[in-house]
């Protein structure tokens, strides 16, 4: 098993136990201020072009609860329940739909991420474009360094409203 799937399987667990309050909280405040489902799941790409069911919590930008769930990133709490499964990673570009243009070849040669450097290389508002080239870098020089450089800058990144 390769060093980067044994990292998602010991840290993500981790994670996910410690954003477990959080996650609840999102999910009970979602629950409450609008109706409707409190997990939305959206057909993804995955390793070698695998779709899978990404799960997010529903945001209602109407609402000032779906907006601050988005502005915080709280809404991808669920996100590490796939990386728990091995369907995304800590760290990857960012998850696409199966016919999304950017659903490359080289793309699927990883998984997606829950973080990447698209979210904390980037400045607001970063071009889809500029994302692409991150997204790129990133799958043609990972290494486990550079996931844990990026773990590490990815909750200023959220903090600063960044990411």
């Amino acid at each position: 098993m390769p060093a980067k799937r044994i990292f998602d399987l010991t840290v993500a667990p981790v994670l996910l136990l410690l954003a477990l309050p959080a996650l609840l909280l999102a999910a009970a405040a979602v629950a409450v201020t609008s109706p409707g489902p409190v997990l939305v799941r959206r057909t993804r790409a995955g390793l070698a072009g695998r779709p899978f069911g990404m799960l997010t919590l529903r945001t209602d930008p109407r609402t000032a609860t779906g907006r601050l769930l988005r502005r915080s990133r709280l809404d991808l709490l669920p996100h590490l329940f796939h990386a728990v499964r091995g369907e995304m990673s800590l760290v990857g570009p960012r998850a696409l739909p199966p016919d999304h243009p950017s659903a490359t070849r080289v793309r699927l040669l990883v998984r997606p991420g829950v973080t990447g450097l698209w979210q904390v290389g980037g400045r607001p508002g970063l071009p889809w474009e500029e994302m692409e080239i991150l997204d790129l870098h990133y799958i043609e020089h990972h290494w486990l360094g550079l996931d844990l450089a990026i773990l590490a800058r990815t909750v200023p990144a959220v903090l600063a409203a960044r990411g």
